[in-house]
């Protein structure tokens, strides 16, 4: 994920963290942990004050890190695009569109539809945008069926 100020706040995007995963468990691996990388000392402000926040919110212990963003290490392949990866008729399109894992991972389409997939975004949002993911009728379909069936699962409006 790029991160564009012009488009979500600092704060908006720590929302969006603590909602999107558990930081209460310890992870079981550095690989799998829960980490918030500051580019600056407002933002390493922000991410502490978000922590503290959760923290007295949830009555919970987080073990969420906040450190210093130093070097940027992309996912292995088989975490890219984890939610689409488990529809395989989606994955069989996108597949077809995009002959190297890294045409993949770099497409905004098949990020958009992961995170549709994921419950992030309204079904109105998905069919405003649904025209410019090259999908078939038959794929758009089935992503619709999909959003649709998300009964009870919130969706969050970035």
């Amino acid at each position: 994920m790029d991160y564009d100020p012009t488009v979500i706040s600092f704060d908006k995007l720590l929302d969006v963290f603590w909602d999107s995963h558990n930081p209460y468990a310890p992870s079981f691996s550095r690989q799998y942990m829960s980490i918030i990388f500051f580019h600056n000392d407002e933002q390493k402000r922000l991410a502490i004050a978000s922590m503290q926040h959760e923290a007295t919110r949830t009555k919970r212990r987080i073990f969420t890190e906040i450190l210093p963003f130093t070097n940027f290490y992309l996912a292995e392949d088989y975490h890219q695009k984890y939610r689409l990866r488990s529809e395989r008729d989606l994955m069989t399109e996108f597949s077809a569109m995009y002959s190297s894992t890294e045409d993949f991972v770099n497409s905004t389409a098949a990020a958009r539809v992961n995170g549709y997939l994921d419950g992030y975004g309204t079904l109105e949002d998905l069919m405003d945008e649904l025209p410019g993911f090259g999908l078939s009728q038959t794929a758009n379909k089935k992503l619709i069926e999909i959003v649709k069936s998300r009964k009870g699962k919130v969706a969050c409006n970035l």
